[in-house]
């Protein structure tokens, strides 16, 4: 006959199950807020990801309403105690594609897990990317490194939202210590490129067969081809596309920091843009960096699994001297 099991042992067995079952469900998404990292920062890996490297051992800097007492945050400095740096120049690189050379391109499997390892990334650890968080631009830049985490077969990922912006404006600790030197262990699970990367036939073909919605995460001046990079060739847009601009993608935060929007606000953005979420999609810009938002929003966020990202975008297409309409003449 068995014994009741005694309330004394009961609730610490519980408490053990609970927090194992906490530990292994890992992140709760996509995205994280500064109130989960803080309360998890030893469990998962931190990676700042900025241009500008200087910024890392910087001392943020704030201006003070005399009247209010209001703290504005002037520049990002510093980062999440813990955390290293992840510099967005070695994550992009030119490719050959035939006889033409394709600027911003994301590195090949074995280059790429190089990036990842000098980086001090290690395998089967949660990794958290860190925008800056003050502009759309700066986290395109955690999107698209996630992009590419993803396409090399990496899950246990998410970003933070506000970046390091909305943490120091939370008022959380921070660091403007150098990370000390190490090299990561992380290894690419599997190249995913036919799943999460389009390349300009698979965007022909979407035009020809309308298969896939094309969405142009640019702004709309590129988009209407009253302005271009120097390095796009030709003014306007891949035929069909729809434009979801950058200016939609983010809400700011009193402060200085900005936001994504809630998923709510996503489907009715991406619903009043004329996009067909329900299709597959893929996404453009001028080369593969603003593309990372709308990418993020419907693959992500909105949970479309047929949605990729043409790397080589605008600048590729019109290298290759493919079809453009949509421009409007200047006088």
């Amino acid at each position: 006959m068995f014994k009741p099991i005694s309330r004394r042992w009961l609730l610490p067995a519980l408490t053990l199950c609970w927090a194992t079952l906490t530990q292994a469900a890992g992140l709760p998404g996509p995205v994280v807020d500064s109130a989960w990292l803080a309360a998890h920062l030893g469990e998962v890996q931190v990676f700042e990801v900025r241009g500008n490297v200087k910024s890392f051992t910087a001392a943020p800097e704030f201006e003070t309403d005399a009247k209010t007492g209001k703290k504005t945050l002037a520049e990002v400095g510093g980062h999440i105690p813990g955390a290293r740096l992840m510099d967005t120049k070695p994550l992009r690189v030119d490719k050959k594609v035939g006889e033409l050379t394709v600027k911003y391109m994301l590195p090949e499997l074995g280059a790429f897990e190089k990036v990842m390892q000098a980086a001090g990334v290690d395998a089967d650890k949660p990794i958290v990317l860190v925008p800056v968080g003050t502009d759309v631009v700066d986290l395109d830049d955690a999107l698209r490194a996630y992009w590419q985490l993803k396409v090399y077969g990496e899950d246990n990922i998410a970003v933070l939202d506000g970046g390091m912006a909305n943490w120091l404006l939370d008022g959380r600790a921070h660091s403007s210590e150098p990370a000390p030197a190490k090299t990561g262990n992380w290894r690419a699970k599997s190249d995913r490129s036919a799943q999460y990367l389009a390349e300009s036939a698979d965007v022909a073909a979407a035009i020809a067969s309308k298969s896939a919605a094309l969405i142009d995460g640019r702004d709309l001046r590129s988009f209407h081809g009253l302005a271009k990079r120097d390095y796009v060739h030709a003014a306007g847009h891949i035929p069909g596309a729809k434009v979801l601009p950058p200016e939609l993608l983010t809400k700011p935060v009193q402060g200085g920091a900005v936001k994504l929007q809630s998923l709510a606000t996503y489907r009715g953005i991406v619903a009043a843009s004329g996009i067909e979420a329900d299709k597959p999609t893929i996404a453009y810009c001028n080369s593969g960096h603003l593309a990372s938002g709308p990418w993020f929003v419907v693959s992500e966020l909105l949970g479309q699994k047929n949605a990729r990202l043409y790397d080589g975008s605008m600048h590729q297409w019109t290298l290759e001297k493919r079809p453009v309409e949509g421009a409007i003449p200047l006088q």
